[in-house]
């Protein structure tokens, strides 16, 4: 049973996969909070609608008030983290409190160059060809436990080009002075790409810190389920409480 006062907890999945991603965070924290993963619009339960960020931070709200105790703390992966950073913009009255987990370098300048072009890589190759690529790819670096919701839910690679085309080119550190909520920087040890702007995304909000997951790389909540979710537990304990 939930507290009374815990905030609600509404997680956003990252690039190319679903709701399943959370599977573990879900299992461990719904006791103490009341709890929530979304599709974002193309992946998923919602694979066949168009993507778009107003779209997904509207599937965030929702999110947010089936829970009836919001604002929230919404967790956002990569991708995820991004449309969670449009959400704290567009719907700031109903956040409480926001995590970004590798979803802190900058979507501009030379960095993004590799990502447009695996963006108009992804659809010129056979969408089962690269399912049976990262079932396997997950199978091997994880228990069965950690990835299998994931690996039932499948893959968004139709939606990752419009998914990145709107991403890339939007955001930077200066995006966090529109976030009014705390926020906490949750990032693997090891993820040197979406990490590398940790300290200017720290420095541009006066209340951000950073942790980092130790040995842990981009998918630090599949690399370590048990650290991931005791940060977001801390973070989530120490919010103000509502009102």
């Amino acid at each position: 049973m939930t507290a009374a006062g815990t905030p609600p907890i509404v997680f956003v999945h990252g690039t190319r996969f679903s709701a399943g991603q959370w599977s573990p965070q879900l299992a461990a924290l719904r006791e103490e909070f009341p709890v929530a993963a979304v599709d974002l619009p193309g992946h998923g339960a919602r694979s066949a609608e168009p993507w778009g960020l107003a779209a997904a931070t509207e599937v965030i709200a929702s999110a947010v008030d089936s829970l009836h105790g919001g604002p929230a703390l919404v967790v956002g992966h990569s991708l995820g983290g991004y449309a969670s950073l449009e959400f704290a913009r567009r719907r700031p009255e109903r956040l409480r409190g926001l995590v970004l987990a590798g979803a802190s370098a900058s979507t501009r300048g030379p960095w993004a160059a590799p990502y447009r072009w695996v963006a108009g890589l992804v659809p010129r190759l056979p969408a089962d060809r690269l399912a049976r690529w990262n079932d396997r790819l997950l199978h091997r670096l994880y228990p069965s436990e950690v990835v299998e919701a994931t690996i039932r839910s499948g893959y968004a690679f139709h939606t990752l080009p419009a998914a990145w085309g709107e991403v890339l080119g939007r955001f930077g550190a200066e995006a966090m002075r529109d976030v009014a909520a705390p926020v906490l920087l949750l990032n693997g040890e090891k993820d040197t790409v979406f990490r590398s702007g940790e300290r200017d995304f720290a420095r541009a909000h006066p209340r951000a810190r950073v942790e980092l997951i130790p040995r842990a790389g981009h998918l630090a909540n599949f690399d370590d389920p048990d650290a991931f979710t005791d940060a977001v537990r801390r973070f989530a304990r120490e919010l103000p409480v509502r009102g």
